[in-house]
């Protein structure tokens, strides 16, 4: 709120009648996309406002004056939605109806609220007990949902934020409106709430001596991201109405009935800027505008006050119009005469074709209009004929664009290969290898040209990648059409996957691995410690070599740092930041958070901030006084700053610019500007510095590239150089490079540090039809164990990996090539890759007992016994995983009816058993753990998984409930032990699990009993009734089980391989399987319906798995016991 907020207009609410009293306002809004203030009053009419001088615009009667008060008003681009005690009325902004709903059921409702499907839907709700989804475009009533609360406020944020008329908010499912969190906020009532972002605001009343609701004297404050309660705000002249700010997304407004104001920062409650209202009685509602420049106050004196700057005041950003009645002109009365012409009447008649008349041709019509990027369009500014921003569209002024070939255009990069199991249908066909035509269009694009960054159009390699999903789902891909080097690429399908760039610079980054792998490698077990998530991701990609990887583990844990949100680093908020700037923010967070991770379990705490830290001191000094003080100026990032840039004269030269001298005046940072001076107690010229101590191995640095300039001044052909020198003497930093470096480097005379460019983030951001996008260009020479003989220049374009030489590397085209994030190391840490840290490991966690409350009775498991137990690289261990649904697929259906899946169903890890493979403890459990997910799940999956919601709920859970963090790193440990894991149909587990367990390391029983030219992989449960004689998921699946039952097929296959009798028995098996269909049979000859697992995409392999058995709905695991032993095991 600037300094100068004050009321800027105040009226009075028009009366009901000519000649009746005011009446009071029953509720308010302000219109999202008009500069329009929506009220309502006692008698069920709605009436709208205009402007900042408030005229009157609209006024309609939405409900019988006997129906009382208007509740509640929402407001949506097809019109106003007017809530009452018995109906639902919709009107257009000009007031003429759309639809008026009135139910026998509706008896007396208090609010309503948009639902997962956007402004289309509503849900209503008050004090009964039923609640209503209301179809806005149809105008009907689509269900009723049964509840046991009765709602008085509702809200919308993440979830729908509901008060109820006790005093508690409850958080609402908004797919399925079930109850997800309920809090008690206020003992009485709540008069008031607000919801935004991550937070809910409240203020109410609580009954005090002789029964009176007085307000309570604080602010109640709710995390819904961390689902619990913060520390009350107070406010003790009495929180009466609460707005959460729109565009600050932590600043709360809190005003009293008496009209004072607090804007508080729920993150820093001790600073407040307080504000009070000009009332004479007290006030009776509170609403501020989308913009957040307005404010709107209603007294009992039925008066509105309007509160803002008179120089900023509007109500939304980009208003639209408002219709105004058109005036009807007087027909002019036509003299009718003999002499009157015909064609004056306005009734011709032409007995031949006029030159004007439509031809009978056939035409292209309906040309799709042109797409503008949504930042693009947030950036314009509103002019009367218009809104205005600058070209970025890659044509002229005033030039069309032929949106018909727009398609053709972003469909002219690399083609999507065919999914691998058509390949693998056509190689069974054809009894060849498989080979597709286009495989080596990617190796040869741009095989002609030396430099494709010289281009003006984007290079087919740097455009956007896209993953294609089969009904076999994302693993059905071919992932290795795009890369055919020995480095791993990361998917894009994950939220937040813009970072995929900077991870990869940090992974070919040394110094920043070792110490990854090293404090990953120690017994830290914290749920949001970013660096054991790098370690993770880090470790994944070197056992990978080549294949595809996500880092969906280590985005989940950004997503949920309390941190993240607030700064705008998530793609989910909609910030209106370009990717550019978020990844820089990104590096910044993500460098000062890993300093703190490594600070809380190394035992040299300092040794991640020596790698990351440019040590400096900053004195700021008046001009005028001459007065000097100095504070601390360490950074781990350092932006740079250019030198303003002089258009020369005719005679004289522009003067050379190089990299050296940008990064010197950036880490000393000399700079003038206004400040306040404490000497002179007024505002002064205050210039900066900085006096540099120590700089970092690892210096990373934002571009901040902001204008044309800037741009120019990168695409300069060799500008960046591949290594540069760093001299700190007495407080002041040199840089060098090219031939200056070498000159220093022979004479020996200064104490001069050698950098070498690791690797750099790049915006590919063309301006035309597709979508900026983050690739990396890293050395990763560099990262070799042993140095290569030159440097090794790859192109990370997310799982599009491809060999460069140096110069496209370096090579920067202003056009659409600009660099984000740069990350230089000191020469001498080049190629020294860490491989101790397996050595050091901590395995502590596989001997720790992490419930030991749990009961005797529920307790499945033993853990290895520390004394007899040692996991190594002959240790066999079985696996088996259950997981949930935490995203439905996003199917859509093309022009030819085909189905097209958009996004993949996304699953999330809710129980992992690992039995131990040998020993006297054979199929004993070491770990049965189940997974506290913090996502919402849509689908429990109970007939595949055997997981219900009280198995994951930790009130209630009769489990060993962990975080995924323990149970991930439990199964990390025990893969760099070297052990080998065994199952049935891995893949998938790995997949969700998010884990590559090499493939010397996995004994998979789906791959043992194969044949390849059945095309058929074999269902765990059809294997078992013909090898083992055992039925298992006969009513639902259990992760031990299916462990143990893979366990013995294994021990069956030995048998078979020594025997020599193994090509027999799979052809019998095959066989057997034909006559039944691969559908074990009940032992009384009756077929059996048995629970389908979800299908498991199988590389080279296409056509159905073996169907397992199905469940009746609701049928589930964890009702009853806990875990089934298969015949014949020790457990039994």
């Amino acid at each position: 709120m600037d300094g100068d907020w004050d009321e800027v207009v105040r009226i009075q609410f028009p009366p009901p009648g000519v000649h009746a009293l005011p009446s009071a306002v029953t509720t308010m809004t302000f219109d999202t996309s008009q500069e329009l203030l929506w009220t309502g009053n006692e008698y069920g009419r709605v009436s709208s406002f205009y402007g900042t001088e408030l005229q009157r615009y609209t006024s309609f009667k939405a409900h019988l004056t006997v129906d009382g008060a208007v509740r509640q008003i929402l407001v949506n681009d097809k019109g106003v939605i007017v809530l009452g005690s018995k109906d639902v009325h919709m009107a257009q902004r000009r007031g003429p109806p759309l639809w008026h709903i009135r139910h026998e059921d509706m008896k007396d409702l208090r609010c309503m609220s948009f639902t997962s499907k956007g402004t289309s839907e509503i849900i209503v709700a008050g004090l009964q007990d039923k609640m209503f989804v209301i179809d806005l475009t149809k105008g009907e009533v689509m269900k009723q949902v049964p509840t046991d609360h009765q709602y008085t406020i509702m809200r919308r944020s993440r979830y729908i934020c509901a008060a109820t008329k006790n005093g508690s908010v409850n958080l609402l499912d908004p797919v399925n409106f079930s109850v997800i969190k309920s809090w008690n906020a206020h003992s009485a009532l709540i008069n008031d709430m607000d919801a935004q972002h991550d937070f809910i605001v409240t203020c109410g009343f609580s009954l005090r001596q002789g029964q009176n609701f007085v307000l309570d004297p604080f602010l109640n404050v709710f995390d819904i991201k961390k689902m619990s309660s913060m520390p009350p705000i107070p406010f003790p002249a009495g929180a009466a109405y609460v707005r959460m700010h729109p565009r600050m997304l932590t600043t709360s407004i809190v005003v009293s009935q008496s009209g004072q104001m607090h804007i508080v920062d729920l993150m820093n409650p001790n600073t407040s800027n307080v504000r009070q209202a000009n009332v004479l009685t007290y006030l009776s509602m509170f609403e501020i505008a989308p913009s957040g420049e307005a404010m709107a106050l209603t007294d009992a004196e039925c008066f509105i006050h309007l509160w803002g700057s008179p120089s900023k005041l509007h109500f939304v950003d980009l208003p639209g119009p408002i219709d105004s009645a058109t005036p009807e002109e007087p027909i002019p009365q036509i003299e009718w005469t003999p002499e009157t012409p015909l064609n004056s009447i306005g009734l011709p008649y032409y007995r031949e074709v006029l030159a004007s008349a439509w031809p009978g041709l056939i035409c292209d019509i309906g040309a799709p209009p042109v797409k503008f990027d949504s930042q693009f369009l947030s950036g314009l500014k509103p002019a009367e004929f218009g809104l205005y921003g600058r070209n970025s569209r890659g044509l002229r002024r005033n030039q069309a664009e032929k949106t018909r070939d727009m398609d053709k255009v972003a469909n002219s990069g690399l083609k999507a290969p065919k999914f691998l199991s058509e390949k693998a249908r056509e190689s069974a066909q054809s009894r060849v290898t498989a080979f597709d035509d286009k495989t080596d269009e990617l190796s040869n694009t741009g095989a002609e040209s030396s430099n494709e960054s010289k281009k003006s159009e984007v290079p087919v390699m740097y455009r956007n990648v896209e993953i294609k999903y089969s009904k076999f789902g994302v693993d059905d891909f071919d992932f290795g059409f795009y890369n055919k080097s020995r480095y791993s690429g990361l998917e894009i399908h994950i939220s937040n996957s813009y970072a995929n760039s900077l991870l990869q610079i940090l992974h070919f980054t040394p110094l920043i691995r070792n110490l990854a792998l090293q404090h990953t490698a120690t017994a830290c077990i914290s749920e949001i410690c970013l660096l054991c998530e790098l370690g993770f991701l880090f470790d994944m990609l070197q056992k990978a070599e080549g294949s595809i990887c996500q880092a969906t583990n280590l985005l989940k844990t950004l997503s949920s740092h309390p941190q993240a949100g607030p700064l705008g680093l998530l793609e989910e908020d909609p910030h209106g930041s370009s990717l550019n700037v978020m990844l820089q923010g990104l590096t910044r967070f993500l460098l000062d958070k890993i300093v703190h991770d490594f600070k809380s379990m190394a035992p040299s705490p300092v040794t991640m901030e020596q790698v990351l830290s440019t040590a400096a001191t900053s004195s700021i000094r008046c001009m005028n006084c001459r007065s000097e003080y100095t504070r601390p100026g360490s950074t781990f990032v350092n932006d740079l700053l250019y030198p303003s840039i002089k258009t020369p004269g005719r005679a004289t030269k522009m003067p050379r610019i190089t990299f050296s001298e940008v990064l010197k005046s950036s880490v000393e940072r000399e700079t003038t500007s206004k400040g306040w001076c404490s000497r002179c107690q007024r505002y002064q010229t205050i210039a900066t510095r900085k006096t540099v101590h120590s700089i970092p191995a690892v210096m990373m640095l934002n571009t901040a590239v902001t204008s044309q300039d800037h741009r120019m001044l990168w695409s300069t052909p060799g500008w960046l150089p591949e290594e540069i020198g760093i001299i700190v003497e007495q407080g002041q930093f040199f840089c060098y490079e090219g031939e200056d470096l070498k000159l220093h480097l022979q004479r020996g005379i200064h104490n001069i540090t050698v950098y070498s460019l690791v690797g750099m983030a790049i915006n590919i951001d063309s301006g035309q039809v597709q979508k900026p996008h983050l690739v990396a260009m890293v050395n990763v020479a560099h990262a070799e164990p042993q140095a290569p003989a030159q440097s090794q220049w790859h192109l990370f374009n997310d799982f599009l990996v491809r060999s460069v030489s140096t110069e496209e590397a370096l090579t920067f085209n202003s056009s659409w090539k600009i660099p984000s994030v740069l990350a230089f190391q000191v020469k001498e840490a080049n190629n020294k890759i860490d491989t101790d840290w397996k050595q050091h490991l901590d395995t502590s966690l596989l001997y720790q007992d992490l419930t030991p409350m749990l009961g005797i009775e529920n307790r499945t498991y033993q853990t290895l016994r520390a004394d007899t137990e040692r996991p190594g690289p002959n240790t066999i261990i079985a696996l088996d995983t259950e997981f949930v649904a935490v995203r439905q697929p996003e199917i859509e259906m093309n022009s030819d009816g085909e189905r097209e899946t958009i996004r993949p169903i996304v699953y999330a890890l809710a129980r992992v058993s690992v039995v131990r493979g040998q020993g006297e403890d054979e199929g004993l459990p070491l770990i049965d753990d189940y997974i506290a997910i913090r996502e919402p799940i849509v689908d429990y999956l109970t007939s595949y998984s055997g997981i219900t919601q009280e198995d994951l709920d930790p009130r209630i859970s009769q489990h060993s409930l962990l975080p995924l963090k323990i149970v991930y790193k439990k199964l990390w440990i025990l893969l760099n032990l070297g052990c080998k894991f065994l199952g049935h149909g891995l893949k998938q587990d790995f997949r969700v699990i998010n884990i590559h367990i090499p493939k010397v390391q996995v004994i998979d029983t789906i791959d043992l009993f194969f044949l390849k030219s059945r095309l058929r992989k074999l269902s765990l449960a059809f294997l078992a009734w013909y090898l083992l004689k055992e039925d298992i998921q006969m009513e639902t699946h259990d992760s031990i089980e299916d462990s143990r039952t893979a366990l013995k097929l294994y021990r069956k296959y030995l048998e078979f391989e020594d025997a020599g009798i193994l090509d027999a028995m799979l052809q019998d098996i095959y066989r057997a399987g034909r006559d039944v269909n691969f559908k074990p049979p009940r032992k009384d000859g009756q077929g059996i319906k048995r629970t389908d697992t979800p299908p498991l995409p199988v590389e080279g392999v296409s056509g159905p798995t073996t169907p397992a058995r199905t469940t009746p709905s609701g049928v589930g695991f964890g009702g009853g016991t806990n875990w089934t032993p298969g015949k014949g095991s020790p457990m039994r």
